[in-house]
């Protein structure tokens, strides 16, 4: 890629560091986009002697890209988040993405099209790992600023997506510890 390329997709990444998530740091503040990314990129990195046939760097890639769509829509919680809004972010990120030179194009809509029909290890992996990230994120933070949706929410966010593996179903158990003792202890 030409350099002024390299710079207008770093351009578009920079956005997401700018765009606040629905979840607070265990410090106080509100979480970027780019910091739930790099965090999730690196919890990829940390599953790689757990599943050792799939392709990591692959992984980390998605978990990198995942989110650039949020570049144009902004961030909208889980639980608020329509089917029209994936539509608008999938299609603005689509579009950005044709735009491309044709060699970052062409990984993008690959990695793109198999993260939505997960049917890979990989893309299995990376979506569990997603939706892992969020909850533990959500644990680190001062219960305080939960939702009152969020309880529950806590202990099934994710479930569904780490059924493949029984090392992620140990993993998401252990965190379901975590939110229930911190519930117990901290309190609605």
């Amino acid at each position: 890629m030409k350099p002024e390329e390299v710079l207008s997709v770093l351009g578009i990444a920079e956005k997401l560091k700018c765009i606040t998530r629905h979840s607070d740091t265990s410090s106080g503040r509100r979480e970027s986009v780019a910091e739930h990314s790099w965090r999730l990129s690196l919890f990829a990195m940390l599953m790689a002697d757990e599943f050792p046939e799939a392709d990591i760097n692959k992984v980390i890639k998605m978990c990198l890209i995942h989110d650039l769509g949020e570049a144009f829509t902004g961030d909208i919680a889980t639980f608020c988040k329509t089917e029209a809004d994936c539509e608008k972010e999938k299609r603005l990120f689509i579009g950005w993405i044709e735009s491309l030179p044709d060699t970052a194009s062409r990984e993008f809509i690959s990695l793109y099209d198999e993260m939505e029909k997960c049917e890979t290890e990989e893309a299995k992996l990376y979506k569990a790992l997603d939706k892992l990230e969020a909850v533990i994120q959500h644990n680190e933070s001062d219960i305080k600023t939960w939702l009152p949706l969020e309880y529950d929410l806590q202990l099934t966010y994710g479930s569904a997506e780490t059924e493949f593996s029984d090392y992620l179903k140990r993993f998401k158990s252990h965190i379901d510890d975590w939110t229930k003792n911190k519930i117990a202890t901290q309190g609605k």
